[in-house]
């Protein structure tokens, strides 16, 4: 289980919840380790980017829920999943770090 960045951070991008994360697990939108600085770029385009959660990296510390200006991070899959009505968004976060997510 892991926390998950849902389809709200879609064109946000906000780092806020990189800076405050403890274990710099949050990476994106192109960068699997570049903990977001490339949004931070003078033109970058946000537009459908998004950042991402490592699973396998993640304490699962809730400092970045209270960060995120969008609300878009969730507790772990099952919350995402609730509130967005489909798995997508834990799909294409757990792929990003060419992973895959098996549904319980």
């Amino acid at each position: 289980m892991s926390h998950i960045i849902g389809n709200k951070c879609v064109s946000v991008c906000d780092t806020g919840c990189v800076e405050v994360c403890p274990v710099d697990c949050i990476h994106g939108p192109i960068d699997k380790k570049g903990m977001g600085k490339e949004v931070l770029e003078p033109g970058f385009d946000k537009e459908g980017q998004q950042l991402f959660i490592d699973p396998e990296t993640c304490i699962d510390c809730g400092a970045c829920i209270l960060e995120c200006p969008v609300e878009a991070i969730y507790e772990d899959e099952e919350e995402c999943i609730e509130v967005e009505g489909n798995d997508e968004s834990v799909k294409k976060n757990y792929e990003f770090f060419n992973q895959e997510w098996l549904k319980k």
